[in-house]
């Protein structure tokens, strides 16, 4: 393993390339400090945020809509196509920050990377495709149409196990539709959003764009606060915890502000008799024990028919010991570490529940041996005698609790009664069952795979879930109409004036 001093050299390298200022940010006496979650140990002090210059960067926003909000969509994504250049030619130098400071293995760091490139193409070609409709009216000589107009200044907080994509599903979509964006990345990762809104600032500079139209603000839980009560932010995208929801959700909407909120997962996979046991087993481990459980769509629960569950569990158990943990950069390292004390404090304190609730802990739970003094694990498979107590929770960390069942609708029955509904998969070659599981009474999460695990979406398509997940969906689609404003339209050319519903005020 590599010695923090030589992750901080290559983070170091990695800002400057990106057009970091280093002695701008990079303080000793800075309130939130940079660590990696691969030494435990600081790598910086990064300077950080007042509420006053929170209501700053807002104000600034605002006046920069005033001007952004006129210029054509197609222009406004020429910016967001030169941000998807400057990615791509910097790919390595954010990949290594969010593997520096947010503890994924490296080829998970390039695909987060690679996730920001794909938006940004994705919302260059929406750039040209803001469209609305033209509906028939019942009057004679009139037209309705629904228009979309840019909406205005977009909050945008984020997590630390996303540390970049999060950001960029926000605000590649955000710019495109006219609104600028003051981003509170995770305290957690501040060196990955300051190489971000570096490349942004430049890509400005080289397109024309208005002053103000992006900002990052960094600190503590009271700057979240300050961004999220503002009410000259019009849309709070949050992306974190249940917890954080129930709070950011009604304070924005006390304001009568929107919010988009993408919140914590309790994804299960679903296995049945007729499954692919090689494919559905690769997929459970990635899902479970990529980024060391730290997804929000990470596999939390498997629900296994019994006539197969002792074969898919030892498989499991089998593929879980046989991950190599170590340093990430390294070839064949598939494990990474817990982003902090805390994590690894609850996943324990979560196999304490479970064995108190009559949990079997089948293999892992303990310390990995690494040399290092970050906070290492081996992934926890535990087989629960029902599906209650812990199991009902999200624990941020590799823990992948095992039931059984014997009847398709039970199994159905099982995976619905969560409160949380992000995301799932079923394994099944059974039309029936799949056909079922995709349909109405089938999963209630906003992410139902078939033959594909939890973990892995695409930009392409809509991301969130129900349920205490939140409602709110990033990314492809149709998720661009949460950054726009809908209006809806009468065009009168009669050269009369006619009343609808037959209205007679003549």
């Amino acid at each position: 393993m590599k010695t923090t001093a030589e992750f901080r050299a290559r983070a170091e390298a990695a800002l400057a390339a990106l057009g970091v200022d280093h002695d701008a940010w990079c303080v000793d006496d800075g309130a939130v400090r940079a660590r990696s979650p691969l030494t435990g140990e600081e790598l910086c002090g990064v300077r950080t945020h007042t509420a006053a210059e929170v209501a700053d960067a807002v104000a600034a926003a605002s006046e920069a809509f005033l001007t952004w909000r006129e210029v054509p969509a197609p222009v406004r994504g020429a910016l967001v196509k030169r941000l998807g250049e400057l990615i791509g030619e910097h790919k390595e130098d954010l990949a290594a920050l969010v593997t520096i400071e947010a503890g994924k293995i490296h080829t998970e760091a390039l695909g987060e990377v690679q996730e920001m490139i794909d938006i940004c193409d994705f919302a260059v070609g929406l750039s040209r495709q803001l469209y609305g409709r033209t509906m028939p009216s019942e009057r004679v000589g009139h037209r309705l149409q629904e228009t979309w107009q840019p909406l205005g200044v977009v909050g945008v907080i984020s997590a630390f196990n996303f540390p970049v994509a999060v950001w960029s599903w926000n605000t590649a979509i955000a710019l495109v539709c006219g609104d600028p964006v003051v981003w509170k990345p995770s305290e957690l990762t501040p060196l990955c959003a300051l190489g971000c809104d570096a490349l942004l600032r430049r890509a400005m500079a080289e397109v024309g764009a208005p002053e103000g139209l992006h900002a990052v603000v960094i600190g503590d839980r009271a700057i979240g606060e300050a961004l999220v009560d503002d009410p000259r932010v019009a849309l709070v995208s949050a992306t974190g915890s249940t917890r954080m929801g129930r709070e950011v959700g009604p304070r924005v909407a006390a304001r009568f502000g929107r919010s988009l909120l993408e919140l914590g997962g309790n994804n299960a996979v679903i296995v049945t008799p007729s499954a692919n046991l090689d494919q559905a087993v690769s997929s459970i481990v990635f899902g479970a024990a990529g980024t060391a459980g730290q997804r929000c769509t990470s596999t939390r629960r498997l629900l296994v028919h019994e006539s197969v569950a002792d074969e898919v569990v030892g498989r499991v158990a089998r593929a879980f010991e046989s991950l190599q943990a170590g340093d990430p950069f390294a070839d064949g390292v598939l494990l990474g570490p817990l982003v902090n004390e805390a994590a690894f404090d609850a996943m324990q304190a979560s196999l304490e529940k479970a064995r108190a609730q009559g949990g079997e802990v089948v293999s892992g739970g303990e310390r990995a041996d690494v040399d290092a003094d970050g906070f290492w694990v081996r992934p926890a498979l535990v087989r629960m005698p029902a599906q209650e107590g812990v199991v009902l929770t999200e624990t941020f960390a590799p823990i992948l609790y095992v039931l059984t069942w014997s009847d398709f609708d039970e199994a159905i029955a099982l995976h619905n009664a969560v409160p949380q509904g992000l995301s799932s998969g079923l394994f099944s070659n059974d039309v029936l069952e799949a056909e079922r599981y995709l349909g109405a009474s089938g999963a209630d999460t906003g992410i139902a795979n078939v033959n594909a695990g939890t973990s892995g979406a695409e930009i392409g398509g809509a991301f969130g879930g129900e349920k205490e997940t939140g409602g709110g969906r990033e990314s492809g689609s149709d998720a661009w109409r949460a950054y726009m404003r809908r209006a809806t339209n009468t065009i009168n050319y009669s050269g009369s004036v006619q009343l609808a519903q037959g209205v007679d005020f003549g």
